[in-house]
């Protein structure tokens, strides 16, 4: 026991000095020898060494390298982020991409210049695995699920046809490239110019969130751009994956293009089905937290994730899954867990989407830092014309196409912005080093490099002035209110009616069908009974509060500056000698409050048999009578259609009245100073004595204060 006891010491004493020990096990150790010394065998002979002393203070860096860089990493892209937002007028020019792309790009230069090799690139593993899954999670999230739906056919068609359209067209294209220049390029085949085009095609929805966020534009083309860009990336990635496989087949035959295009089908309804499978899992699973409410928002987490990774094992599409997880738990689990953890959800999945933009942007630029570029002028200025050619014959003929089916066309300045918005970013950059070693990797790396710093700096910088000349419709700044969602909710259900009377089966039919569903059997059997909304009014009354306070902090920081320019000092004394003039006066006087049942009751007798006239409000009749008496110049009472009317629909409660300017220098009377002008010959006139009659007499004071008060100014 004892020769174990000093064999752990021995252990612990040379471990902590970060030396090799090696004992073997025949030669017995000796137990006259103080713990304090260490052995070393050689040649089968044990050697002492000199003691060890206790050291006091230590450095290992390499037991905490990889956390330690890490942390270094995200604190970097966080400071970029934040120093980027205190910048001034800055964000108002550059998107934010741009600047963290910049700075990666400053790293980078300064990691080659000490080092003198690469920097750090970021790794496609890295990249998919665990940087775009919080992106997209966060996207399905708070998919404007009304909007998305409302759109999707528009959205299938710019996201399946439009990639399939750009990938051809670029790999043909590029593949003529190759050929008329093949000297240089005469070693680059067919299959690899699509495989090149299928990755090139690729619309980043990271760089596309991060410019369209900041211009606030409507609601159908934000969620045109979003959506296509979201589902490009899922349709790209299978492709890519396809051509990936024929490079490594013999021969390519047409049954393997057939089972292709299969595969492209499987691949993405798998990750449909697996999606929605992992999200009702998840709802359920929410239902039963109510004893638990701290670990509830972890599930969220988990089970999207889960879905991602599960579709990435069985070689299905992980964006789809994720996407359809997000959207498919989203009303349940906001239902089941408090409000306290949807609040969790929500800032922890902006936090940890913000970091991994942050991070693939900066390692963007520090990645571009390499010894590996090669450089082809055709090749290069031929990709980046043929992205912006065929992406744009694509919008526009797609659309022609699509407008024919929807009420709400896609105008012609959206599909601009629809093809300009075309952003490449860490999808391409990382699908391209995926590639298997050929002798033209590198200029395909060179080239999609170059395509995401035009893509994000060129367009990602003229795309706000350019809505802004075109004069692109903005987003409303204000939130629905809960009469606006019942109004259009009842629009819905006419037309859900309207469609099913005349044996329409549209949008609107399938959407009836699937909330009777939901309400029948899903809503009941995912969400807890004591949550459950008695009506669909109250349901509408909290997802307005749930996204007011995602609006209060999402809004956009207005500058006070730019609301108007600062008042006059002259303007502000003749504001305060305004207010001081005349509000004193206002105070005191006082109008009586009545109705129809205050009125008396001859006078409604003998207004029954009346006919109906429109009901013109006070204002209206007071502004009216107070411009004819100011334009002809001279006092006389109001005609018999301007009179001040008794008779009130309903009820009417004249708590104040406000003075009017006629002109700057001149105040008309108040309402209160005109009841006493009618016609005495006219109808209305007689009621209107009798209705002055009944009040008291203290309520004429005001009237004649107000007269002196106006003899007065004019006098001045």
């Amino acid at each position: 026991m004892a020769a174990l006891w000093t064999l752990s010491l021995l252990l612990s004493a040379s471990r902590s000095a970060c030396l090799d020990l090696t004992l073997p096990a025949e030669l017995p150790q000796p137990h006259n020898l103080p713990p304090s010394l260490g052995f070393n065998s050689s040649g089968g002979s044990l050697s002492v060494d000199l003691p060890v002393a206790l050291r006091v203070f230590s450095v290992d860096y390499h037991h905490v390298q990889a956390p330690f860089e890490i942390v270094l990493w995200i604190m970097l892209a966080s400071l970029a982020k934040l120093g980027f937002h205190w910048s001034g007028r800055v964000p108002a020019v550059v998107p934010e991409s741009c600047l963290l792309i910049m700075v990666g790009l400053l790293v980078g230069g300064v990691i080659y210049g000490v080092r003198h090799s690469a920097p750090p690139t970021l790794s496609a593993e890295a990249f998919f695995l665990f940087l775009l899954p919080p992106i997209v999670l966060d996207a399905g999230y708070f998919l404007p699920g009304r909007l998305f739906f409302e759109n999707l056919g528009t959205i299938l068609w710019y996201a399946v046809l439009g990639t399939l359209w750009n990938v051809v067209g670029i790999g043909l294209s590029l593949y003529g490239v190759c050929l008329l220049a093949h000297s240089s390029l005469g070693d680059v085949s067919l299959l690899h110019c699509l495989l090149f085009g299928s990755l090139i095609a690729a619309v980043d929805p990271v760089a596309v969130l991060s410019v369209f966020q900041e211009m606030h534009v409507n609601e159908q083309l934000h969620i045109l751009v979003f959506g296509e860009s979201l589902l490009n990336d899922a349709v790209t990635v299978v492709l890519y994956k396809l051509f990936e496989s024929f490079l490594r087949l013999p021969s390519v035959s047409g049954l393997d293009v057939l089972l292709g295009g299969c595969r492209v089908v499987v691949v993405g309804l798998g990750g449909l089905f697996v999606g929605l499978f992992f999200g009702l899992v998840a709802a359920l699973t929410s239902r039963f937290t109510s004893r638990a409410q701290v670990i509830a928002p972890l599930f969220v987490f988990l089970y999207s994730y889960l879905s991602y990774l599960t579709s990435e094992m069985l070689h299905l599409s992980g964006i789809m899954a994720i996407v359809t997880c997000a959207v498919t738990m989203k009303q349940y689990v906001e239902a089941n867990v408090s409000e306290h953890s949807n609040i969790s959800i929500q800032y922890f999945l902006k936090m940890w989407s913000s970091v991994s933009e942050t991070l693939i942007f900066i390692f963007l630029g520090v990645s571009t830092i390499q010894d590996i570029h090669m450089w082809s002028w055709p090749f290069v200025c031929s990709t980046l014309l043929l992205c912006l050619v065929w992406r744009a014959t694509g919008i526009l003929l797609l659309t022609a196409v699509v407008n024919k089916l929807r009420r709400n066309a896609v105008t012609f300045r959206d599909q601009f912005i629809i093809a300009y918005g075309g952003l490449r970013g860490a999808i391409c950059f990382s699908l391209v080093f995926l590639i298997d070693d050929f002798p033209k990797k590198r200029l395909f790396i060179t080239t999609t490099i170059v395509v995401i710093l035009f893509t994000v700096f060129v367009q990602g910088m003229t795309i706000k002035p350019l809505v802004e000349l075109l004069d692109v419709k903005r987003k409303k700044r204000a939130l629905p209110t809960v009469s606006e969602e019942i109004h259009s909710r009842l629009i819905d259900h006419l037309l859900a009616g309207i469609e099913d009377v005349v044996g329409y089966w549209g949008q609107h039919y399938w959407k009836d069908k699937f909330e009777q569903f939901n309400q029948k059997y899903l809503r009941r059997f995912l969400i807890r009974e004591d949550h459950q909304a008695p009506s669909s009014i109250l349901r509408v009354y909290q997802e307005l509060e749930r996204r007011d306070q995602r609006g209060d902090e999402e809004a956009p920081q207005v500058d006070p500056r730019s609301l108007g320019r600062p008042l006059l000092p002259e303007e502000m004394d003749s504001i305060r000698r305004i207010l001081s003039r005349n509000l004193q006066n206002f105070n005191k006087k006082q109008t009586p409050a009545y109705s129809r049942h205050t009125l008396h009751q001859d006078d409604a007798v003998n207004r029954a048999g009346r006919p109906l006239h429109r009901h013109q409000s006070f204002g209206e009749r007071y502004t009216h009578s107070t411009v004819t008496h100011w334009m002809q110049g001279e006092d006389r009472e109001f005609s018999g259609s301007h009179r001040v009317r008794a008779a009130l629909s309903r009820s009417h409660t004249v708590c104040s009245i406000s003075p009017r300017l006629v002109s700057q220098d001149l105040l008309v009377p108040t309402a209160s100073a005109q009841l006493g002008t009618a016609v005495p010959n006219s109808p209305g006139s007689r009621e209107d004595q009798t209705f002055l009659q009944h009040q008291a007499p203290v309520e004429r004071a005001p009237k004649k204060q107000l007269s002196f008060f106006l003899e007065n100014e004019k006098q001045q």
